[in-house]
């Protein structure tokens, strides 16, 4: 079992930068694989950013590449998520998900992921 707990979210002015933390515990996290979700009101759960459990291997959804950056820390077990040039269409509610998943591969669908925070709110004014 894994435990996830975000953190970092709050209001901010559109072309401001936010880092999210998510901070995993119990059972080891270094051979998870992990990924970035948000949800809006009214939307279905779509993915941020994905990765595979060394950082070796990612993926960005097309509107935040560029702008948005994940990295891991497994010694700490955390994941960083560095949002960068925020606009008001990133408001959200943003989780954490992770599945244990040794090697190369990520996921992208929120229906593979096994664990997850309870999730940080994203407000960006314009």
């Amino acid at each position: 079992q894994v435990q996830l707990v975000e953190s970092g979210g709050g209001l901010v002015q559109a072309g401001s930068s936010l880092r999210l933390s998510c901070a995993a515990s119990g059972r080891t996290f270094s051979n998870y694989a992990m990924a970035w979700f948000r949800q809006a009101p009214g939307t279905e759960r779509e993915i941020v950013v994905a990765m595979n459990w060394n950082g070796a291997r990612t993926y960005y959804a097309d509107s935040m590449k560029g702008r948005f950056t994940i990295s891991r820390d497994n010694a700490k077990k955390t994941v960083y998520l560095q949002m960068n040039s925020l606009n008001p269409e990133d408001t959200a509610i943003y989780y954490c998900a992770g599945r244990y998943t040794p090697g190369t591969n990520y996921y992208t669908t929120a229906g593979q992921y096994d664990y997850w925070g309870q999730g940080t709110q994203v407000t960006v004014s314009s």
